[in-house]
């Protein structure tokens, strides 16, 4: 009974640290998700401002595009130094100075006088929102030390899902009811609290090298980054073929291409501003890859869903928004993934994800006549259930097998992928959406559009196969 009763004590307490440990990686998992929900519900809700914007500060339509094209041109910009940054002064350190750009560029923006103002405003917004996300990455994989992935991207990624769930209600609310001022100043509480906690909680930044910046590798990478999103967002807005939709597309790849070639090329002691060579990795090329097709799914359903329920259905700003809850739900109801990811690998649950992601969109992409309401909101449970999964299955097999030192680099390379991806998918989705009203009528406009959609779905598979099936 004795040794029985000692050995349960034994166990007991040698759990208990593991129960401390995941205790406290959960606290720092969930601040740093808070930090997160600012940008990018902020994204979504400006999205559904414009036009508001537009009518009170006098500007037209190509003119007022600039406060979200700004934005995204900032971000493009930030994120490439967003590993170095990490590196050299530290991860904690960094991440608290983009909350403060952050919290600094959203007081600005409510402040601002005129459109000129608030578009230099939210350039500082974008700064902040641009380190953010790869420096949280770096945070939560760096103090996880390999442990429990699946379960912490679970809570990493919900950010991402919830934004374009909740965005739409919050700026809708907003511009019926608020001056447009608050589009923006909904954004200092969640920093400040956000601040707070990381300067309590965050552990502090180990000793570590102080690697000289790639100057070479900045000056190619940021500028192409920025060049592609700019050619994408305007592309999205009036077509692709135009000067200047090819011409900073053509010089975007052209930069790109130029620093595959420096940071390939570049060897010890120097170091690379990112290290390409991780993409040796089959199962972080095939993550980078679904990372940049899930773009097309996650954002350009973002753009999609609202405007379908507006123009198809006749809905609201804000009744689309609420509509849109039940995606929110279904990624809620797909926590679990992570866990079931960390026991049989991330393989077959982002199969499993694209396949029910999928059949959430087929539904949409049916030109069918007012199809009942409950089956399109059942739909939208199943479709971000899918797309929750498989972007949490996506995101553990991209870190899989990475070391220490590489983690700013994967964060990086991870975002730059989802950045580009959900600018290609925009784009993509908005011009073939404009062609196809014009020959069609809105309901089979968008089925149109929706198969596109689901096809890129399904084409993930294909990648899918090339990730880690073991757990």
């Amino acid at each position: 009974m004795s040794t029985a009763g000692g050995t349960a004590d034994r166990r007991s307490d040698a759990s208990t640290p593991e129960r401390g440990t995941d205790r406290a990686l959960l606290t720092i998992a969930l601040i740093l998700v808070l930090g997160a929900l600012a940008p990018l519900l902020d994204s979504t809700i400006v999205n559904v401002a414009l036009h508001t914007l537009g009518h009170d500060l006098g500007a037209p339509v190509a003119t007022i595009q600039w406060v979200s094209t700004g934005y995204l041109l900032a971000v493009a910009l930030a994120i490439p130094a967003a590993g170095w940054t990490a590196d050299r002064f530290g991860a904690r350190r960094m991440w608290l100075v983009s909350l403060l750009l952050f919290l600094a560029g959203s007081l600005l923006c409510g402040a601002a006088w005129n459109l000129g103002s608030l578009i230099a405003f939210r350039a500082v917004q974008g700064v902040g929102g641009g380190l953010m996300l790869p420096i949280l990455q770096t945070l939560l994989m760096r103090a996880a030390g390999g442990r429990a992935l699946g379960r912490l991207m679970a809570v990493v990624t919900l950010p991402a899902l919830a934004g374009p769930i909740l965005g739409p209600v919050a700026g809708g609310l907003i511009v019926g009811h608020l001056d447009w001022r608050w589009i923006f100043l909904v954004n200092p509480p969640i920093c400040l609290a956000a601040f707070h906690l990381a300067r309590r909680h965050l552990p502090a930044d180990p000793p570590g090298r102080a690697p000289h910046l790639d100057v070479t590798g900045l000056s190619l990478l940021s500028p192409g980054l920025a060049a592609l999103v700019y050619a994408l967002a305007t592309a999205g807005t009036g077509g692709p073929a135009r000067p200047r939709v090819l011409l900073p597309f053509a010089l975007g790849a052209a930069l790109l291409c130029g620093f595959a070639v420096h940071a390939l090329r570049t060897r010890p002691p120097r170091r690379p501003l990112l290290d390409l060579r991780l993409f040796r990795s089959r199962g972080f090329s095939a993550s980078a890859v679904l990372l940049f097709l899930s773009g097309f799914a996650l954002f350009g359903s973002m753009l999609l869903l609202p405007l379908y329920y507006q123009q198809v259905r006749g809905a609201s700003v804000v009744t689309a928004g609420l509509l849109l809850v039940p995606q929110g739900i279904g990624s809620l109801l797909a926590r679990p993934a992570g866990g079931l990811a960390d026991r049989i690998g991330p393989r077959p649950v982002v199969l499993t994800g694209c396949a029910l992601t999928a059949l959430g969109t087929l539904p949409f992409a049916l030109p069918l006549h007012h199809p009942s309401a409950l089956l399109l909101g059942a739909a939208l449970v199943v479709r971000g259930f899918g797309l929750s999964a498989a972007n949490i299955a996506i995101m553990l097999g991209a870190y899989r097998g990475i070391g220490r030192e590489e983690v700013p680099h994967a964060s990086v390379l991870t975002r730059i992928a989802q950045q580009l991806g959900g600018s290609f998918g925009a784009a993509l989705l908005a011009v073939l959406l404009q062609h196809a009203l014009h020959t069609h009528a809105p309901t089979e406009a968008y089925a149109l559009t929706f198969a596109v959609a689901l096809g890129l779905t399904a084409a993930s598979a294909v990648p899918a196969l090339f990730l880690p099936r073991e757990g």
